[in-house]
């Protein structure tokens, strides 16, 4: 193990300084070098102020330093004769021990500071999952969900929502009724989009989830201003059919609706959620088309490790059944037309896949601090280790052939998780059933393992309930998370091993698979314009 150490000392008008300085802070730097090769710190000069008051504050803080061991986290105590003497020369003498950089929780050189002077709350927080909420065609109560799933059963079928008749592809895994009782009051139902009724059902489920309904003790003890919503949409949900329902009613000189321009913007379901619960922290919506849920689940990570936020909401929702949706992507050709066989149009790496099939829903994490949590004895689902995300720059629609970015995306992944491919057990592929999609991430995989994918489990999620655009990935990250809780994947419908692509040889089972040694789980979620992201959970059993 190795550290590049520029030390250097300052004369700080402070008695004492002198030079001993020197021999103070190579024994600090001597007690960090025992760290775990993945450890990361800088440390910055603390401000001119007394010598003792600063040593009162840095002591504690050295000695809380905290590090991470290969694919576990621990906390490595300074020894209190290391923590002062460093605390002493840090802040008596202004030595600063500046690029004691490793690589870190990120796999790249990361400026984690740990600032004398803003004491321990600077410190990196990790994040945990402990609620899952879900919309989708298999209902709203996530143990069902994950039970149909595991039963290969298809949610598939002819499209009733609309009248299809005319269109090449008339079957959805489409959101029968929505029952809203309890979640949104009548008047409100009646009027909202669909994908705003996703939102606010999925994310009130995820808190409910988590032990933290709007009626309970520890829900009403949160600091509403350290909770967060991060909730996206690919197309806004209905939104295009929305607008083009109200350009219809503006050509024939009819008055629009009020709620026209607020339903037609992505941001507006997780304020409307927002103003239910009254979380007052980050709240806002990224669209990055089918991989948007996991850049909110990131994003929303990223401010509870800042220690910003104790709690945050963070998934994607869509409502992209309409005729406007259908119709659109089959001008794009990316749609099954096998409409006379809907429980087996979606067909994940087999040779005679033609397309994806539409899906819609909801699904929402509730991501938390793990000492936030773990002070209200939250029950913990899993951790979230970290994710990463590329861009194909390649072509609007298509893939790169080869899965270039994500190859890239995974294998970034895995190193800001901490973890090696091999400790990976089980990845949730996007596996959309399109005939150049699916192959390209195969190729991806393999290329981001190294080759060792003999002991790796895959499958599709979207082979049952359809692919749900802006929510697929906030429902597979829910998908992720249950497979860990439960140490068992669900099989892959219509991928008869049989007539399988060659080139597919990861294992995808056709049956409900048990991994009981099941630790570290991927999801994948890619979006046209080339949108690569990638996020990585561990199975919670401290």
């Amino acid at each position: 193990m190795s550290a590049s150490v520029a030390l250097w000392s300052a004369q700080v008008g402070v008695a004492a300084a002198g030079a001993a300085s020197v021999g103070i802070a190579t024994a600090f730097v001597s007690e960090l070098s025992k760290a775990p090769h993945s450890a990361f710190v800088s440390l910055e000069p603390c401000p001119r102020s007394s010598a003792t008051k600063a040593l009162r504050h840095a002591v504690p803080v050295l000695r809380s330093l905290r590090f991470k061991d290969g694919g576990a986290r621990c906390t490595r105590s300074l020894s209190g004769a290391a923590a002062v003497a460093g605390a002493g020369s840090l802040c008596a003498t202004a030595l600063l021990a500046s690029t004691v950089t490793r690589r870190g929780r990120r796999g790249r050189k990361l400026r984690g500071r740990t600032s004398v002077a803003a004491g321990p709350d600077r410190a990196h927080h990790r994040v945990v999952v402990t609620g899952l909420g879900v919309v989708n065609a298999h209902g709203t109560d996530k143990e069902v969900f994950y039970e149909n799933l595991c039963a290969g059963k298809s949610a598939v079928k002819i499209i009733t929502k609309f009248d299809p008749e005319g269109l090449s592809t008339r079957i959805a895994a489409q959101m029968d009724e929505l029952q809203t009782d309890g979640y949104i009051d009548t008047k409100n139902a009646r009027r909202m989009d669909d994908v705003v009724k996703y939102t606010i059902v999925s994310g009130k489920k995820a808190l409910e989830d988590a032990g933290l309904g709007l009626d309970s003790a520890a829900f009403k003890a949160l600091d509403r201003e350290r909770c967060g919503i991060l909730i996206g949409s690919a197309m806004g949900g209905t939104s295009l059919q929305t607008s083009m329902d109200n350009m219809e009613k503006l050509f024939q000189g009819k008055k629009l609706s009020p709620f026209f321009v607020p339903y037609t913007l992505v941001n507006v379901p997780g304020g409307l959620l927002a103003i239910d619960l009254g979380f007052q922290g980050p709240n806002y919506a990224v669209v990055t088309a089918c991989a948007t849920g996991n850049y909110c689940i990131s994003a929303a990570a990223g401010h509870i490790e800042k220690g910003e936020c104790d709690l945050v909401l963070a998934g994607g929702a869509e409502a992209a059944v309409t005729k406007a949706g259908i119709a659109g992507f089959i001008a794009c050709k990316a749609l099954s037309s096998r409409n006379d066989e809907p429980e087996a149009a979606s067909r994940p790496w087999d040779k005679d896949r033609d397309g994806f099939v539409m899906g819609e829903g909801a699904g929402v994490l509730c991501l938390e601090s793990l000492e936030h949590a773990q002070k209200r004895g939250a029950t913990i689902y899993a951790e979230y280790l970290g994710g990463a995300f590329t861009c194909d720059a390649h072509h609007m629609t298509e893939p790169q052939p080869q899965g270039d970015g994500v190859s890239r995306c995974i294998k970034m992944a895995m190193q800001n998780a901490g973890v090696t491919p091999e400790q990976v057990g089980y990845v949730n592929c996007h596996g959309t059933s399109t005939p150049a999609g699916d192959m390209a991430e195969v190729n991806a995989i393999k290329r981001a393992f190294d080759g060792k994918t003999a002991g790796l489990v895959v499958n599709s999620t979207k082979s049952m309930i359809g692919h749900c655009l802006g929510a697929a990935a906030g429902l597979e990250a829910v998908v992720t998370v249950q497979a860990l809780r439960h140490k068992k994947v669900h099989p892959t419908l219509n991928a008869d091993i049989k007539n399988r692509e060659e080139a597919m040889d990861i294992h995808a089972p056709s049956e409900a698979l048990e991994m009981l040694g099941l630790d570290v789980a991927a999801s994948n979620s890619f979006g046209f314009g080339g949108h690569n992201s990638c996020v990585v959970f561990r199975r919670w059993n401290e």
